[in-house]
């Protein structure tokens, strides 16, 4: 007999780490190289400028509105809860995907690096790559495509509370993968209209974002992450951490 609830988990799970982990990597090309130029609309400059910051409001919306508590609340309400984080995954790499395929080059060059400048900013990109590979090690128990929830629930096992700890990179910053994110946009040596536009618009959602983030965690940590939050910058490395 077929289990329907191992097809529906399994193909979830799938789907998680096939467009999470697939729209990742495409944005790490996309970084490192430039626009991927699939889909080619043959738009003005200022065509081009004003979807491709359409594609990252679209973005924006999806990925921090689905994020907010209030969402999941409702979210659970309909679909067993151990599948929000992986729906969460498909629908943020989903809409990461069509950022990603359909942005549209400007084709206009306002600052481009040389020489030893340029090999330094290709250096910030690597230093970048590392630091978010840090900062997600760290985390130790971090599951990007929300797959843990989903494997307890079909091993009929209680999931675990996430304690709250503070080590590697979350000692210098309490974001660093945001940080580290922005390092990632700004390295790019060839800055043209739509990339000034992606790192402005993205740098901006991630200050944001990060604020809205910081509500959630009080809320969930308490007194513990008030103290975290006076004794860590946010996002900016301003101070050298405590020994610990």
């Amino acid at each position: 007999m077929i289990d329907k609830r191992k097809i529906r988990a399994y193909t979830t799970t799938f789907a998680a780490k096939l467009f999470g982990g697939g729209a990742l990597l495409l944005l790490a090309g996309f970084l490192l190289l430039g626009p991927i130029r699939v889909v080619d609309l043959g738009l003005s400059n200022v065509g081009a400028l004003g979807l491709d910051g359409a594609l990252c409001l679209m973005f924006f919306l999806q990925h921090s509105g689905m994020v907010r508590t209030s969402f999941q609340r409702q979210f659970e309400s309909m679909v067993p809860g151990h599948y929000y984080g992986a729906i969460y995954a498909i629908t943020s790499g989903a809409t990461l995907l069509m950022l990603l395929l359909f942005w549209q080059p400007s084709g206009l060059t306002l600052i481009s690096a040389h020489g030893p400048l340029r090999w330094l900013l290709r250096g910030c990109y690597v230093a970048g790559i590392l630091g978010f590979v840090w900062g997600v090690r760290a985390l130790g128990s971090f599951d990007g495509f929300g797959i843990g929830p989903i494997k307890t629930a079909m091993g009929g096992k209680t999931p675990k509370e996430t304690p709250f700890v503070i080590r590697g990179p979350y000692r210098w910053v309490r974001h660093p993968l945001y940080a580290f994110t922005i390092v990632l946009l700004w390295s790019y040596p060839d800055l043209t209209a739509d990339r000034l536009l992606l790192n402005v618009m993205w740098t901006v959602w991630i200050f944001i974002g990060a604020i809205l983030e910081e509500r959630d965690l009080t809320s969930l940590y308490g007194e513990s992450y008030e103290t975290y939050q006076r004794q860590v910058p946010m996002l900016l490395p301003l101070r050298l951490p405590d020994r610990a």
